[in-house]
């Protein structure tokens, strides 16, 4: 009798052609190119970056493979299976040999030889569909207090989109040194709404080191073995570029030493990778990085049934059930406790009129696109 093959866990890194780059947290430094299982297309199930999975050498029995695909799922959590692996799952290294992306695109057209599979994937926390990615925990929303002019209207729509998602909105007020007093304002609106803040200045280093901090805490091993992950976003000019260098000062280091051939296979249009970032206290923080993060989501906003809105502003989550009328919507209406508190300070107007403004666009959709795009 054969003996069972082990099992390896790690994390989804990209994939691109229907190979996979994955990464483990004990040696996040070495790449093992994947392909997936056939039965896992049978389960409807599509490797993600971000996902948490099994890998194991293959052998000629392995049946098929699957396509890296944009994920098909829908909704704010979504299960993709599991698997109870053995205790020791690092008493064998990992074979490397040459990965797809040292030997170039050509080979992506020819085939490549690859010694290892993608046997399960664990149960999702969250999945985004635009970029595609699992499990991110956190979503640095990085707002300019000037040049540009914040547009607090966008930042709202990344915490609604973060909400959806189940991932933990942070607010990064940018360039606090040109504007102290609107840096201070923008802090007090999201503090308001139960956000943590960090005022900063990435291009002068002040406030960077407690959000620095902030990340080493939270990159720490979790007790359940998974990985954490997160990714920056804002409008452009926000400063992101500066601040992520200001924080990950070798993250040029790392990302520059991966050849970018791979990005020219299929799909490419929805790349998303994760970088391994070890932060100062041993943890590892992977970081997502896709220029589709810059409008995170944006061209499926409509996804979300506008008259479940209100409890994607969590500072509205103590008024809901208390209004008047049963079906209140929040906007005018006589005996509205959103009204009531946001009369009383509780609420930030910003974050009042951001509400209103994104329930009557919502509302415009027709309803055969609003489902249309839930598919």
């Amino acid at each position: 009798m054969d003996e069972p093959k082990e099992k390896i866990r790690g994390i989804v890194t990209r994939g691109v052609g229907g190979l996979y780059g994955v990464r483990t947290a004990e040696d996040p430094d070495t790449e093992i190119l994947c392909r997936a299982r056939g039965i896992l297309r049978q389960k409807k199930t599509s490797p993600t970056v971000g996902d948490d999975v099994w890998i194991e050498l293959s052998d000629a029995r392995d049946p098929g493979e699957e396509a890296a695909e944009e994920p098909e799922e829908s909704g704010k959590k979504t299960p993709a299976g599991g698997h109870a692996g053995p205790a020791n799952r690092r008493s064998r290294k990992p074979i490397r040999g040459k990965s797809a992306i040292e030997r170039g695109e050509a080979d992506f057209d020819r085939g490549v030889d690859v010694d290892w599979v993608i046997d399960a994937v664990d149960e999702r926390r969250s999945l985004m569909i635009r970029p595609p990615v699992a499990n991110l925990d956190y979503l640095f929303a990085v707002i300019p207090c000037a040049s540009p002019e914040p547009d607090l209207l966008t930042a709202d729509k990344l915490t609604v989109i973060a909400e959806n998602y189940g991932i933990e909105c942070v607010i990064a007020v940018n360039k606090a040194d040109l504007d102290p007093g609107r840096a201070e304002e923008i802090r007090r609106i999201y503090g308001t709404a139960g956000l943590r803040v960090f005022p900063l200045s990435a291009a002068s280093g002040e406030g960077v080191d407690e959000l620095r901090a902030y990340l080493c805490e939270i990159s720490r091993s979790r007790s359940d073995g998974r990985h954490v992950s997160g990714a920056f976003a804002g409008v452009s000019g926000a400063g992101k570029s500066t601040l992520m260098t200001a924080l990950f000062p070798d993250l040029k280091l790392a990302t520059g030493s991966v050849s970018r051939k791979i990005e020219r296979g299929r799909h490419t249009t929805r790349h998303v990778e994760l970088f391994p970032i070890r932060m100062e206290t041993g943890g590892i923080f992977w970081l997502a990085d896709t220029p589709g993060f810059s409008m995170l989501d944006f061209t499926r906003f409509d996804f979300f049934p506008y008259d479940e809105l209100a409890s994607s502003f969590r500072e509205f989550d103590d008024c809901l059930g208390k209004c008047r009328y049963t079906k209140c919507t929040h906007l005018r209406e006589e005996g509205c406790a959103v009204l009531e508190k946001l009369r009383a300070g509780g609420i930030a107007p910003s974050r009042h009129d951001s509400y209103v403004r994104i329930w009557e666009e919502q509302r415009k959709v027709p309803e055969w696109k609003r489902k249309q795009n839930a598919e």
